[in-house]
């Protein structure tokens, strides 16, 4: 199973993704363009007054007649200064609610898909990484709007409106500023796509950085324990320096365009007003058209400067939100098909059947795999590391698709039922269970989330750990921190069991679930796993001999395929590897890989004990 290649993501992708959420509220998005183009067309109208008074002003003589006047047109601009506060208003509550709800949105849809991926897809990446892919995800569409919305098209009508009065005016001066803003946008258009790959570069720096402080702060405990702080800050100064890098590309590429468009700016402030007082000087100007020129030259660049920011800010949001565009591009590894129907127990049955699976193509895990766990059965699976024990139980759960073959639980294959109905039907405790950052009421809950609370307090008392939760001072209602790292790891086991306890489902898979328990704790949990088993078929991966002895049959797995089965008397009868790791685990020494690789040196070996990671 080789990883996906990496999907390209365009400016389309992103347009057609951010575009459908803005849509999806035609209401809003009407009110905002309504209350943009209401501002514009008050900055358009009050230079227009302003020539009118200062006209007045130059021309008129102090008395009634021109007080009037005068009081007239401050009360026309009063009026225009009234009606762009009231647009403006509008455009900024409209804008609110449409951005919170298209934010709203694209997180939940952002997660839906995401968490939809495969177990191998997020073995593969880290978990901080994805959690800011989906946050720059939603920022980056309040970005993008307010840059399209509050700038780009309010700027274009503002632009057009003052080329459309100064050439009314002046037709020489309205073409010479109309050709101006064209160089100006096409000049913004070139460097925007030269730009955008140091911006693309720099976000990704920006996520490996991240990721990469995520790996750190979640290990803390073990860069403690070996002295590994230096180490890792000379890591992350790695990391921090190739994101300064790529940053300072970024920022010096801005740099150079804001000196190349102030360059532009001076030169049409001082071209116009030279033409200006050229026609001033042939009496087609008055003293107001340099108010007017000058004030709407003053409104456009302020807003081109925005827009320039904007510019700016709106591919730095682009390159944010390709990450998680790649994502929701990314096809699911793991789908379910059109016709899949839920799945009916009756027997229980789960038969492998010529399973072939591989990560790649040339190292298969399993190849040509045949077993069948007869319903109500328990079997066990034991097997050196890398063996494919727990490889099976993943493909049971449809955590992978198998290469080849078919998973059949009463005749029906597993991978034409809905993989939520699937799981369903299977109780799951792995080696290491990974706790919610919430209550023990609600992890245990987890598995059946309409218990109450006193079927969730029984179960806890079936696997022991009702002692330990009674002691704690708010009992149930004990946070247990991420991932469950307040507990111990057999206070986190014994929750986890507490969990497929209370879950009930017919097929049970244990993956090492006493590994992390004390002699005392497992002894409690033995019996408690024993009533759990009644009624169920059952597959369980132990080393622990003491924890399988007991099982209808083990089954000895190397390199893909089954070497041995039978009771745990059988195959002491038998001699040769299980009787030997018996006679080791009896005489009290540790079960370990090494150990038996040096004391089983004999070609029939082919067992040994850790489970594989």
């Amino acid at each position: 199973m080789q990883p996906k290649s990496q999907v390209s993501v365009t400016s389309k992708d992103i347009f057609r993704v951010y575009s459908r959420e803005v849509f999806r509220y035609p209401r809003l998005f009407f009110l905002v363009f309504l209350g943009g183009l209401g501002i514009q067309v008050a900055e358009l109208i009050y230079p227009l007054y302003l020539r009118r008074l200062f006209d007045l002003l130059a021309t008129g003589k102090p008395g009634t007649d021109a007080i009037n006047g005068l009081i007239l047109i401050v009360g026309m601009i009063a009026i225009a200064k009234i009606g762009g506060w009231i647009a403006r208003r509008v455009q900024v509550y409209s804008i609110m609610n449409l951005e919170s709800r298209g934010m709203a949105n694209l997180y939940s849809s952002a997660f839906d898909y995401l968490i939809g991926h495969s177990y191998h897809f997020f073995i593969s990446r880290f978990s901080g990484a994805l959690v800011r892919r989906v946050s720059k995800f939603a920022s980056s569409f309040e970005t993008m709007v307010d840059g399209v919305m509050l700038q780009f098209v309010p700027t274009t009508i503002f632009a057009i409106g003052a080329v459309t009065v100064l050439f009314l005016r002046n037709h020489t001066l309205g073409i010479a500023l109309g050709a101006w803003i064209i160089a100006f946008v096409v000049f913004q258009a070139l460097v925007a796509r030269l730009r955008h790959p140091l911006r693309v570069a720099r976000a990704r720096a920006d996520s490996k950085m991240v990721g990469s402080l995520s790996d750190a702060i979640g290990n803390q405990n073990t860069i403690t324990l070996f002295s590994g702080t230096k180490h890792e800050h000379g890591i992350l100064q790695n990391v921090v320096e190739f994101w300064r890098k790529a940053t300072m590309r970024s920022w010096n590429a801005d740099e150079l365009i804001w000196s190349v468009q102030g360059a532009l700016m001076v030169g049409i402030n001082i071209g116009l007003l030279y033409g200006a007082v050229i026609y001033w000087n042939r009496g087609l100007l008055s003293i107001g058209d340099f108010a007017l020129i000058q004030t709407y030259l003053l409104g456009l660049f302020s807003q081109l400067i925005n827009i320039n920011r904007e510019i700016r800010r709106c591919y730095d949001a682009s390159a944010d939100a390709v990450e998680m565009i790649e994502i929701l591009k990314t096809p699911h590894e793991i789908k379910d098909q059109p016709n899949a129907r839920p799945l009916t127990i009756t027997n229980c049955e789960i038969t492998f059947k010529n399973i072939y699976f591989s990560f790649q193509d040339n190292k298969p895990i399993l190849a040509n795999f045949n077993l069948v766990v007869k319903g109500g059965e328990k079997l066990a699976l034991v097997g050196p590391s890398g063996a494919g024990k727990t490889t099976i139980t993943k493909l049971l759960l449809r955590l992978y698709d198998v290469s080849k073959g078919t998973i059949e639980i009463d005749g029906q294959d597993v991978a034409r039922t809905p993989q939520d109905d699937l799981r369903g039907k299977i109780s799951f405790v792995p080696q290491e269970p990974i706790l919610f950052h919430r209550t023990l009421m609600e992890n245990i809950r987890y598995s059946r989330r309409d218990a109450k609370d006193k079927e969730v307090i029984e179960a806890a008392k079936k696997a022991h750990c009702h002692e330990f939760i009674s002691g704690l001072p708010e009992t149930y209602n004990t946070r247990v921190g991420e991932r469950g790292v307040k507990l111990s790891g057999g206070e986190r086991q014994r929750v986890a069991i507490a969990r497929a306890i209370l879950k009930d489902a017919p097929i049970l898979v244990l993956d090492e679930a006493t590994s992390s328990l004390d002699s005392e704790s497992e002894s409690l949990i033995q019996d408690a796993l024993q009533t759990l088993m009644k009624g169920k078929t059952v597959i369980v991966i132990a080393h622990r001999l003491s924890t399988i002895m007991k099982m209808d049959r083990i089954v000895v797995v190397a390199k893909g395929k089954i070497v041995a089965q039978g009771t745990h008397d059988e195959l002491l009868k038998k001699g040769g590897l299980y009787q030997k790791l018996w006679s080791i685990q009896a005489g009290g020494f540790r079960d370990d890989e090494t150990m038996l690789e040096k004391n089983l040196n004999q070609p029939e070996i082919l067992f040994e004990t850790p489970e594989e990671k």
